[in-house]
């Protein structure tokens, strides 16, 4: 348990940290392009403002006051090392001409299908082989500016490659260091457990020999004296206390990560009728209506014996908190998944606090009033059925139904 316990701290931890850096990365991603295709923007806005041609800037036409309507990269140099080519087309959408003055490497006819192909698009901004254009209307029609982005995009996939890097980086450290530190996390958790497990065991021995001793000496005494009221009060005792001992060794036991699973071909049907028929004799002398729904032909790979103790523990439980003349169902179906449902009658439904019915020693009777078990009936299966890779869960029905769902994989 202890070794499942820090394998879902790991697990919990690695996937909020990768999540954490998930998001870091495309807040990243999203910020970088965006700053990219703003920055573009800008640089075919003043081309287009311009009538196709970038606004020269120097001393005959200075930036204006207060650098308005220009980004604040756009220097004297700018116009010199920005690449750039506008296409012109008149009303019908023929195209007239091309401007390919500043670029050298794109022809007249590869600046005419670059834009027919943006303005096939309807769209008014967006990237074209490593181009950024602006489709905007002239007295004479449809334009087209294309300003070259190469050599900006390479930049900002450098810096997110360099980003994503860093991050992975931290991440397989921090990653590391969940994993060293995960155990000193767990080890108060693990001397605690192995603690009550030894506790446990040490309080199997220590009672067991003297409740074979008492259980004994009550048969000598039963021999002699003959029985009675009080020895048979002993010996209900007795027995119950030994069957408390067992079922917690047998809880403690389920929990060690080293007791594997049996995992054998077996009926689930036949099984579940087997198990259906001890029970009838029992529903008929406590005045219960037992129904069954058993799927024919289900097969089953693992531990047969410990499923029978599944079905056995749900229907006992069913009997013990049904109310008098109620009714019980069994169903058990099965697809993909084999399905176990065991519902009772329950006018107490509303009270029982179903997330805590698995709880070890939890009984819904807050008086705790004897019904021939220990609260720990539930946990057993709720082990049982987990170790088969398994779900248990317990739900309402109605105002008086109450249910348990078995689903194995």
């Amino acid at each position: 348990m202890i070794y499942s316990l820090r394998r879902k701290l790991i697990r919990i931890c690695g996937a909020s940290v990768i999540a954490v850096f998930a998001m870091i990365f495309l807040f990243i991603y999203v910020l970088s392009t965006r700053q990219l295709n703003s920055a573009m923007d800008m640089i075919t806005d003043r081309i287009s403002q311009n009538g196709g041609v970038f606004p020269e800037v120097d001393e005959a036409h200075p930036l204006p006051p207060g650098r308005e309507g220009f980004p604040h990269f756009i220097t004297e140099e700018t116009r010199f090392s920005v690449r750039f080519f506008a296409v012109y087309f008149d009303r019908s959408g023929k195209i007239l001409f091309a401007n390919t003055d500043f670029v050298s490497s794109v022809s007249q006819e590869t600046a005419w299908e670059y834009a027919e192909a943006a303005v096939e698009k309807k769209r008014e901004r967006g990237w074209l082989e490593g181009y950024r254009y602006k489709v905007y209307t002239t007295s004479l029609g449809q334009a087209v500016v294309f300003v070259d982005g190469n050599m900006n995009r390479s930049v900002s996939h450098m810096t997110l490659l360099s980003a994503g890097a860093v991050l992975i980086g931290s991440l397989m450290i921090i990653l590391v260091l969940i994993l060293v530190f995960s155990k000193r996390a767990v080890e108060p958790i693990a001397e605690s457990y192995e603690k009550q497990k030894q506790f446990i065991t040490d309080a199997n021995h220590e009672l067991k020999t003297p409740l074979t001793l008492i259980l004994t000496n009550l048969d000598i005494v039963e021999s002699e004296l003959g029985k009675n009221e009080w020895l048979e009060d002993i010996r209900a005792e007795g027995e119950r206390m030994n069957a408390l001992v067992q079922q917690l060794v047998t809880l403690t036991r389920m929990d060690e990560d080293d007791n594997h699973v049996v995992d054998e071909p077996f009926s689930m049907s036949d099984m579940a009728i087997d198990v259906l028929s001890e029970f009838a004799a029992l529903a008929d002398e406590k005045g219960l209506c037992l129904s069954a729904k058993v799927q024919p032909h289900i097969e089953y790979h693992g531990d047969e014996a410990a499923i029978r103790r599944v079905v056995s523990i749900l229907l006992d439980n069913a009997m013990k908190y049904c109310d008098g003349d109620g009714k019980i169902e069994f169903v058990l179906s099965g697809k993909r998944k084999t399905v176990i449902t065991v519902e009772n009658s329950c006018q107490d439904a509303d009270s029982i606090e179903l997330d805590k019915l698995f709880d070890r020693f939890y009984r819904s009777d807050k008086s705790r009033t004897f019904t021939g078990g220990f609260g720990i009936g539930l946990s057993i299966a709720k082990s049982i059925v987990h170790r088969h890779h398994g779900e248990i869960f317990a739900y309402k029905k109605n105002e008086r139904c109450i249910g348990f769902k078995v689903t194995l994989k």
